[in-house]
């Protein structure tokens, strides 16, 4: 049987400066606790997904998505605003698997 209590998520959409683009998704993939960031236009037409893989290394992971960072340089220098989806695991989620019951 196929449970999906183990996809649960929350995401949630911040808009932020073009110019604060790059440290805000540092900043997120710094936490430790996002599985994926979807980078929007203004008006919500997706520009970048980025998926981000739960138990790497913050340094490593940082490395890995170092071709991202330097497409987002771009979108950030053409656009005054842009919008991040960020989604996260469900908190009830990470709760469930710490009960012992």
């Amino acid at each position: 049987m196929n449970d999906n209590r183990d996809n649960r998520s929350i995401t949630e959409r911040v808009t932020v400066a073009g110019g604060d683009l790059i440290q805000t998704v540092k900043r997120l993939v710094a936490e430790g606790n996002v599985r994926r960031l979807i980078i929007r236009k203004p008006g919500g037409d997706p520009v970048m997904d980025i998926p981000l893989t739960a138990g790497v290394a913050v340094g490593g992971l940082v490395t890995v998505i170092a071709p991202f960072l330097a497409a987002l340089g771009a979108i950030a220098a053409l656009v005054a605003k842009v919008e991040i989806d960020i989604e996260r695991p469900d908190p009830r989620q990470i709760e469930d698997q710490h009960d012992p019951r």
